[in-house]
């Protein structure tokens, strides 16, 4: 009777352990002087021999030190749609290159402290088919680096599902509207035209989009110089490039984002008040150029 007691002690208390544990949004895979390009060519190889789907890459802010690869697979990307609130934001993943002083930094997005956020509650429905993800990712990527070390601030797991900055920030749960519309295939049209005409200085990085669900999925590369991407990375931290790009998520009839105090913050959580003060107009300039991404131009009756 008594080792029983003292393994179910054992047991509560090794799942308050885990509860409890801090996550960081980024796992750091390696640190070498062989360049982007090269490394480039052997992350995409290391994720599509594994059977991961690269969607699409970019260089944040137009710079050369700088290279983001997003990619899915077909487990997370048919999982995460199941969420109705938006989870199909959880379905894409990024690899982050960043040179710095002769040397470049391999990191990739944290599937288990992105889910947890962008899933909550939904979480842990699905925690067995996001465990497997995050192994076989860690395993393909070997092929690149054996690091794997956490960083970019940390946020206790049980915490993430409720995530917020600072008491009266926004939450998950709080996005900002785009665009309405009077089909789900209108509003399809509306965003991949505006895309491709690159308006609002942006550029269309990837697009998972599921028909039958009615959902869309955009990453939008943000290339104003005046208030883009390499106006805001360098002032927050450019080691945190797989953060990029912003989504805009169209659901049925509407494009939503989800707030820039809510998404920044969630990205670089270790970022002080002083260095979000710095950037307190980037929320609102981003949410300006998403919007016009999803505004009609060629018939203002059809929102």
């Amino acid at each position: 009777m008594k080792s029983l007691i003292t393994g179910i002690f054992l047991l509560i208390g090794g799942s308050l352990n885990l509860m409890s544990q801090d996550l960081s949004p980024y796992i750091k895979v390696t640190e070498t002087q062989e360049s982007i390009p090269a490394l480039s060519e052997k992350v995409i190889d290391a994720l599509q021999q594994n059977n991961f789907k690269v969607l699409g890459t970019y260089k944040p802010g137009n710079k050369n030190s700088l290279k983001v690869i997003a990619f899915t697979r077909n487990d997370l990307k048919n999982t995460a749609v199941k969420v109705a609130d938006r989870g199909a934001l959880g379905a894409v993943m990024k690899v982050g290159l960043v040179e710095k002083s002769g040397k470049v930094t391999v990191s990739y997005t944290n599937p288990d402290y992105i889910l947890r956020a962008y899933l909550m509650d939904d979480f842990n429905t699905y925690k067995k088919i996001f465990d497997k993800f995050s192994y076989d990712l860690k395993s393909a990527l070997t092929a690149v680096g054996k690091e794997f070390v956490p960083f970019g601030g940390t946020v206790k797991a049980d915490k993430l599902k409720k995530y917020h900055y600072k008491i009266m920030m926004p939450y998950f749960t709080d996005p900002e509207t785009l665009g309405e519309y009077a089909s789900f295939e209108e509003g399809l049209r509306v965003i991949r035209q505006n895309l491709k005409a690159k308006k609002g200085n942006t550029q269309e990085v990837y697009q998972l989009v599921y028909p039958d669900k009615k959902v869309a999925v955009f990453g939008v590369g943000l290339k104003s110089t005046e208030d883009g991407e390499s106006h805001f990375l360098p002032k927050i931290g450019e080691e945190h490039a797989a953060a990029m790009p912003y989504e805009i998520i169209l659901q049925n009839k509407e494009a939503t984002m989800l707030h820039g105090k809510y998404r920044i913050a969630l990205h670089w959580p270790d970022l002080t008040m002083g260095t979000f003060m710095k950037i307190m107009s980037t929320p609102g300039d981003i949410e300006d150029t998403l919007e016009e991404i999803c505004q009609p131009t060629d018939d203002k009756d059809s929102r």
